[in-house]
């Protein structure tokens, strides 16, 4: 059913679910939860799902591409928070991989410096041990591992001394 309480009939799903697909690019798993909200059994969701992959409106190793380029670049993420996103979304673990290993380390590396120039010129902290941890934890939940943000540091020359204590 709709929002105004009318039934939905399989082709009219479809033809929502392709205008959406059309628009921009969508997993799966997300038109699958549209398409329960309708109301839907299982088989003509699952039916739905097959034609909008036959007919090249879903594709998921599209959708994991663009989520990856969206999200590193605009959202300035790391590949690990980006990872558990995709698994959110029960995409194959190999097809997750595989994006990965198009892009180079390196695309994910520059993005964290500049990230991190700005988040040092606002963090605050009685020492510059505290504004350390404060900007390793930010870089961590932004998804960036302990390593690579060791190493953008040393490079900023901001890690240089973590045993002092002031």
């Amino acid at each position: 059913m709709d929002k105004k309480g009318r039934i939905i009939t399989e082709e009219t799903a479809y033809a929502r679910m392709a205008r959406t697909c059309s628009q921009k690019e969508c997993a799966p798993f997300d038109i699958t939860r549209k398409l329960k909200r309708m109301e839907l059994p299982e088989p003509v969701i699952d039916k739905i799902i097959n034609r909008l992959k036959k007919e090249k409106f879903l594709d998921e190793k599209r959708f994991i591409r663009s989520y990856i380029h969206d999200k590193l670049h605009f959202n300035k993420w790391g590949k690990r928070k980006i990872a558990l996103f995709l698994k959110y979304k029960q995409l194959p673990q190999e097809l997750i991989e595989e994006a990965f290993t198009e892009l180079s380390d390196i695309s994910f590396s520059l993005s964290l410096q500049p990230i991190l120039e700005k988040k040092w010129k606002s963090v605050t902290g009685k020492s510059d041990y505290e504004k350390r941890g404060k900007l390793i934890r930010y870089a961590l939940g932004r998804g960036f591992s302990m390593e690579e943000v060791m190493a953008c540091m040393k490079q900023m020359e901001i890690g240089d001394t973590f045993n002092e204590t002031e």
